[in-house]
């Protein structure tokens, strides 16, 4: 119980980390002339739509029972992977 916890914990940092994230891609898109403004928009726009998908996978975790913590915490890693990529990628992209 003490490992769901403590990963749950580390889950919650990483969403208020990425929520940060989005708000300097948010400042550049504001930044930016009308090309890269677009592109940067387009990419904020696809980065909440998988930080809704992990913040609902964090959601189910914490609502799992101890028999359905495993299945539901591989389903979970997997987003988390998925965004973490995203995230470096939308990063080192724009600040170039």
């Amino acid at each position: 119980m003490e490992e769901k916890k403590s990963y749950l914990q580390k889950l919650a940092a990483q969403l208020q980390d990425w929520d940060v994230e989005l708000d300097e891609l948010k400042l550049k898109a504001d930044q930016a002339k009308s090309g890269a403004k677009a592109e940067i928009e387009e990419q904020i726009t696809e980065l909440r739509a998988k930080k809704d998908a992990a913040m609902v996978k964090f959601n189910q975790l914490q609502e799992a029972s101890d028999e359905a913590w495993d299945d539901i915490k591989a389903g979970a890693e997997k987003s988390w992977t998925e965004l973490k990529g995203a995230f470096k990628s939308a990063f080192s992209k724009f600040n170039k």
